[in-house]
């Protein structure tokens, strides 16, 4: 071990320190940098890289921090409304922010450290670089905490300008406590999540390879080729495709559905959106799934019939009708719910002979019925809203697909793409309260002994920050899960290219990100709120990060450091590369015959 590390060289110092406020401290530059850099032991290290880590000594203590800044003094001196100095008196100013503190040990050869700072530097100390051999110390040292033989600290990448030291994520926090993904499209943001989840897969603790249990909602449908022989992918409709990746058929009845995702369904978009279709469906829902349970009469196929629709059975009291849970995931038949909306609340709409086309209730129930008929005739959402019958599945086989054991296909990837947005929306809140479900009814024990991880990409379009009818259940379910989701086992991973579109509420319970290249300044602003003050430096860097390279920061990263994510091959990554329109363009026009093949793909001939 060079004995040489963690001492103060004068070849490494950089200059004075003449403020300290806080976390934060200003390095008055030795005049003697001329260039910016130093060389010591034939390494060349640059002075005041924004992200480069300064140290001080302090007694036997190092304290440790971040360059945030480098400017000259007549620059902050300009900012204060005070005279300005000469060219030649000026001075360059670095500012930097404390983060973390140790004790280097010459006998074990090794760093004691600690995150936060006890003791703070006075103004006169001197400042120094950190050599390359010290940063990997720093890094190891921070990430030496396992509390016991399951071992949760996962390699995601390396620490950039830290020696190549390995960046290690501990996913009991990253996953337990939710975290986000952020960059901007072409950032390696798709690649990223590919990346850390095969490092997850792969993972051994205590001799054992792990078996996750991980959901991802796949918007586009580019996930299934990174994780061929590691994951079961379901879609929502099975057309024909020229993938050769396998797919199941996503099985996701319409009674699973909460009677708001059910309405939000069948009522669609709408600003003005009527309370008393609302009703309807409430009623409808509710007569149907009583029905279904057994509690209640059926009303009949005669519409003038003046049958109660919530008449009890015999033995059934009317305090047992009342206190019913319409959102029990109980079958019913949507022939029963269309008949109680056609029939009986058309019955209360009027008498059938004094009921005119401009009869507005009237209007309302047609409305409903007519928009749940051409659901019903879209090809697409047959996977939805099949007939209830004896062979549909029962709710233990639903669940399977999502946590069920199936060899060392731990990964499930639902892909809904193709899929219309009006769909899109209920469809990832049925998944997310399904699984929040599942996790709140088992007992601590069986939590214990299958925690869940819920991706969801493309979050701004699910948990937008402006929110819109369709994604109303989407937002709600993913922000309980957000929430609580901690508390039940259920961990959350928020994948975006627009952090400034996703949901505050739900960003701000996410506690480590990673980040890779935002370019939008609205996007960096809304990154900075959520991150610590000291730690606010750091995004100055984000639009000139390369691809594949990202700051870490939160509960799971041992340090705030800007990391390289692990490269992979190009069978492990996502199909998301962008069409290259130079290679397109060389081939000649599409013929008939392929245009024709295309069509019938289309219409579900092929």
């Amino acid at each position: 071990m060079n004995k040489e590390l963690f001492t103060t060289q004068p070849s490494l110092r950089i200059g004075k320190i003449i403020e300290v406020s806080g976390n934060s401290i200003r390095i008055e530059l030795d005049n003697k940098i001329t260039e910016l850099t130093r060389s010591v032991c034939g390494q060349v290290y640059s002075v005041g890289q924004i992200g480069s880590i300064i140290k001080i000594h302090f007694g036997r203590k190092i304290l440790f921090a971040y360059v945030r800044m480098l400017r000259m003094q007549s620059d902050i001196l300009a900012e204060e409304g005070k005279t300005t100095i000469l060219p030649g008196d000026d001075k360059r100013n670095l500012e930097a922010d404390l983060f973390g503190q140790g004790i280097w040990s010459n006998k074990t050869g090794k760093l004691v450290f600690a995150r936060g700072v006890e003791t703070y530097p006075l103004p006169l100390q001197d400042a120094f670089l950190c050599l390359n051999d010290e940063l990997e110390s720093i890094y190891r040292a921070a990430e030496d905490f396992k509390e016991d033989k399951n071992d949760p600290m996962v390699p995601i990448g390396n620490y950039v300008g830290g020696n190549n030291a390995v960046c290690r994520a501990n996913i009991d926090k990253l996953f337990g406590h939710h975290c986000a993904i952020l960059g901007s499209t072409g950032s390696g943001k798709s690649g990223t999540v590919a990346s850390i989840l095969h490092s997850v897969l792969s993972h051994k603790t205590d001799g054992k390879k792990i078996s996750p249990r991980i959901v991802i909602i796949d918007p586009h449908g580019e996930y299934a080729k990174a994780f061929k022989d590691k994951a079961i992918v379901y879609k929502a409709y099975n057309e024909a495709s020229t993938s050769s990746t396998p797919t199941e058929q996503l099985k996701l009845p319409y009674w699973l559905m909460s009677s708001d995702e059910f309405r939000s369904l069948v009522i669609g978009k709408t600003e003005f959106e009527a309370t008393s279709q609302t009703n309807m469906v409430y009623q409808a829902i509710t007569y149907s799934r009583l029905l279904s349970s057994g509690l209640i009469e059926n009303v009949g196929d005669d519409p003038m019939g003046e049958a109660n629709d919530h008449l009890p059975k015999a033995g059934v009291t009317e305090e047992q009708i009342l206190n019913f849970d319409r959102d029990k995931p109980i079958p019913f038949l949507l022939s029963e719910f269309i008949k109680h909306v056609d029939k009986v609340q058309g019955r209360k709409a009027g008498k059938l002979e004094n009921l005119t086309p401009s009869d507005s209730n009237r209007q309302k129930i047609e409305s409903i019925l007519k928009k749940l008929k051409v659901l019903r005739s879209n090809p697409q959402l047959g996977f939805l809203l099949e007939e209830f019958s004896s062979s549909s599945p029962k709710l233990e086989t639903i669940l399977g697909q999502f946590v069920g054991e199936n060899s060392d296909k731990n990964l499930r990837i639902i892909d809904i793409s193709g899929l219309p947005n009006e769909v899109a929306g209920p469809l990832t809140a049925l998944i997310a309260r399904l699984l929040f479900q599942y996790k709140l009814w088992q007992t601590r024990e069986e939590r214990e002994k299958d925690p869940l991880l819920f991706i969801c990409e493309e979050a701004h379009r699910y948990v937008p920050n402006h929110g819109e009818a369709q994604y109303k259940e989407a937002q709600e379910a993913v922000r309980r899960i957000a929430k609580e989701g901690r508390k039940y086992g259920v961990g959350l991973m928020l994948v975006s290219q627009r952090p400034s579109d996703v949901e505050a509420t739900v960003l701000s319970q996410c506690n480590s990100w990673i980040i890779l290249r935002l370019t939008n300044s609205t996007d960096q602003e809304h990154v900075s709120k959520f991150l610590p003050d000291s730690l606010v430096g750091l995004t100055k860097m984000l639009p000139s990060l390369t691809r594949r390279e990202a700051i870490f920061v939160g509960e799971a990263a041992a340090l705030p450091s800007r990391i390289r994510i692990n490269k992979l091959t190009i069978d492990q990554l996502p199909d998301s590369n962008d069409i290259s329109f130079v290679k397109g363009w060389v081939n000649e026009p599409t013929k008939p015959a392929e245009l024709k093949n295309i069509s019938d793909r289309w219409i579900g001939e092929k």
